[in-house]
Order: structure tokens, then C-alpha cells, then sequence
């Protein structure tokens, strides 16, 4: 598919990193002019998958948080984040709704299922010990008058 514009940002894996992988994309999205809704799903979903990232890929290791956003033909958008960290043993159960490696943590195992929710396609690839790569797409509506 056509590839309109894209951009690639790389921030440490620290959780104040969270609003400004936020904040790229819904700038760059701006362009695609969205509706709120549309931009507020992404936002979420992106904030949700930087969290995935942050708290369980790194744990309490240091690394890095990749993010690509491509504006494809068609409104369709394109987010990749991608993490070097510890990796997923069980991508399945990973994404089974309330799983949590980090009982400990407030959070409450929700995170791929708001992706999945707010997102057209979420595809989630991982190798332990390698990171983990997570891909969602969206076509945004039309802007019919």
C-alpha cells in the first residue's frame, strides 16, 4: 500500500515517555484530520502498547521504545512499537483479557484488549529475550459532506 508520510521516533523506555509517544502521534495524525474519536482510540491504544513496553519489556532494565506511524493511502494509518526487551514466552496468553506477568503492579492485564478494541488489526510478534514488535492499524472514515 501507498505510504503517504510516516515518521519513526525512538525514546527511552521510561514510563514519563508514555504522553510523548501520545503527543508525536496525534501531531502527526493531524494531517490525516481524524475525527476526536478516531484520534482519542489511537492515542490510547499507542499509550497502551508503550505501557506494554515500558513496564514489562524493560521490567527494571534499561532500553529503548521505537514508534512508527505511517499514512497509508486509502486513511488507513499504520503504528508500529517495537522494544528490545525480555519478550513474551506466550503471545496467546498474553493477550487473554486480565493476564498479567506483573500481579504486583496496578496495572490490570487490559492492555492488548483496548488495542484490539480501538484498533482495526493488532498483530503482536515476540521473541524472548529479543523484544517484542507490535503492530495495529486503522482506517479512518471518510470525511463525506
Amino acid at each position: 500500500m501507498e505510504i503517504i508520510n510516516e515518521i519513526k521516533f525512538t525514546m527511552p523506555a521510561l514510563s514519563v515517555n508514555e504522553a510523548a509517544a501520545r503527543a508525536v502521534v496525534s501531531s502527526f495524525l493531524i494531517q490525516a484530520d481524524p475525527t476526536v474519536e478516531e484520534l482519542s482510540d489511537i492515542r490510547t491504544a499507542v499509550s497502551e502498547a508503550v505501557t506494554n513496553a515500558v513496564v514489562h519489556g524493560y521490567r527494571n532494565s534499561k532500553g529503548k521504545v521505537e514508534l512508527t506511524v505511517k499514512l497509508l493511502g486509502k486513511r488507513e494509518i499504520y503504528i508500529r512499537i517495537k522494544d528490545k526487551g525480555c519478550g513474551i514466552s506466550d503471545v496467546k496468553q498474553a493477550m487473554e483479557p486480565l493476564f498479567t506477568t506483573a500481579p504486583e503492579e496496578e496495572r490490570s492485564g487490559l492492555g492488548f484488549s483496548v488495542m484490539e478494541s480501538f484498533m482495526d488489526v493488532l498483530r503482536v510478534k515476540s521473541i524472548v529475550g529479543k523484544g517484542t514488535t507490535v503492530v495495529m492499524r486503522k482506517r479512518l472514515s471518510s470525511h463525506e459532506n
